[in-house]
């Protein structure tokens, strides 16, 4: 990923040297399963551990002539072990070492996005609790409907973004895998209970059944995790960006001092970071549908998920963890203006209200159909003259048969909006 959206921390889980040191890791954990198994003596484990090291140039260098990245890996470090490097990679095979190193970068991976995931839904939390009885119109369609409060629409990403904590947690579990069954699965020239042995030793659990490489209906949930968080994300994004028009200008992204909205219009105040959160949320899906394609490889393995790999896994760690810091950032910044949520309200003079009236008529014994024709009838005149619907249907004489003055009134009241809020608001555990 190009470091323009690459955070330090998670950068460094998908930098070269963290996974070469992880590859060591594993070739180490090996070294001592087979200690304990009698196969490696104490004096060439303890060689082992005391002079293991790799050098990054000098693996590339050998990759040049041999074209095999672990064999050039194994290469440099025997350089380096000298000869007790005869026990490294005992009776495995590539992907033992290769998948199960992969595990536990995506582990590290899973716990950093988690830990932002977190972050983020505890900041929306606060923004819905802040803005619980923030009045403003609710729209389907883009039209005009009913009012909500800002605070219900920030409580439902806040849900929403609790559901992506779960699949994040999820997909951890299922990629907290590794394996050493050797060559395709069948624990043929390396000791079953290594296995068990290296992945206790490094966090993992083994896999219950493996060919050459560990599934990639992991993998592939992995990546549809982070898909999923990423469309949520686009979803926040999305509405800000809707409620930021200048017709609108409900909310804003934060604007800092200095900032420059266009090269040509001093005026402009645009929401770039929701844009490119929308656009980045492209890439997880495209990184997603890899995902999916990797799950079938031929008979008991080949290597074309490798490749694919070695961009999406990567990538889509790293988008993703960028995108929900700045999420959160935008989430914690925003401007927020309940007065022009109002305004906006107010601008459709009542008609939001309709369903109310509807409904009030229906009880007074008009059929649907009826109090229907009625309350649109009174909703088409406000459209047109801009009136407002209180007025038209004070002045309608079949309305005003079915209804008193004071209970068309009644209709046009927030109190039961407000109180189904905190309905919401205590059902989510938002106090």
């Amino acid at each position: 990923m190009i470091e323009r959206y690459t955070l330090p921390a998670m950068g460094n889980i998908w930098s070269e040297q963290f996974r070469f040191e992880t590859w060591l890791k594993v070739e180490i954990a090996a070294c001592v399963a087979h200690n304990q198994l009698g196969v490696v003596p104490d004096d060439a484990l303890a060689e082992i551990k005391s002079k293991a090291k790799f050098d990054i140039e000098r693996i590339k260098e050998i990759e040049q002539t041999v074209d095999h990245e672990t064999i050039a890996f194994l290469t440099n470090v025997a350089e380096y072990v000298g000869p007790a490097s005869r026990y490294i990679h005992y009776g495995m095979t590539s992907s033992d070492k290769l998948d199960t190193a992969t595990a536990l970068q995506l582990v590290a991976s899973a716990d950093l996005l988690l830990e932002d995931l977190r972050k983020l839904h505890a900041s929306l939390g606060e923004l819905a609790k802040k803005h619980k009885h923030s009045v403003m119109v609710g729209r389907s369609h883009g039209v005009h409907a009913e009012p909500i409060t800002f605070g219900l629409k920030a409580a439902l990403w806040y849900t929403e973004i609790e559901r992506q904590i779960g699949r994040m947690e999820h997909a951890r579990e299922s990629v907290r895998v590794g394996k050493m069954s050797g060559p395709v699965g069948t624990f043929s020239n390396i000791d079953v209970r290594v296995e068990e042995i290296v992945c206790r030793e490094l966090g993992l659990k083994s896999a219950p059944v493996s060919n050459q490489v560990i599934q990639r209906d992991r993998h592939a949930e992995y990546l549809s995790a982070i898909a999923l968080a990423g469309a949520t994300l686009e979803k926040i994004a999305i509405e800000i960006r809707a409620l930021q028009r200048t017709e609108i200008r409900e909310v804003e992204e934060p604007f800092p001092a200095g900032q420059k909205g266009s090269s040509s219009m001093p005026h402009k105040k645009n929401p770039n970071l929701s844009e490119r959160i929308t656009g980045l949320s492209r890439l997880l899906r495209a990184y997603a549908a890899t995902g999916y394609e990797n799950v079938a490889l031929w008979h008991e393995r080949d290597i074309s998920h490798s490749s694919v790999e070695r961009v999406t896994l990567a990538d889509a760690s790293i988008l993703l963890d960028y995108m929900l810091n700045k999420m959160d950032w935008i989430i914690r910044n925003l401007t927020v203006r309940p007065e022009r949520m109002l305004k906006n309200l107010d601008s459709s003079h009542g008609v939001v209200f309709s369903q109310k009236v509807l409904l009030a008529l229906t009880r007074k014994g008009l059929t649907r159909e009826d109090a229907y024709k009625l309350v649109q009838s009174a909703s088409m005149a406000v459209w047109d003259t801009d009136s407002m619907l209180i007025d038209e249907l004070k002045r309608n004489e079949e309305v005003r048969k079915a209804l008193s003055e004071a209970e068309i009134d009644e209709c046009f009241k927030l109190d039961d909006v407000l109180k189904n809020v905190d309905f919401i608001f205590n059902r989510i555990g938002l106090e």
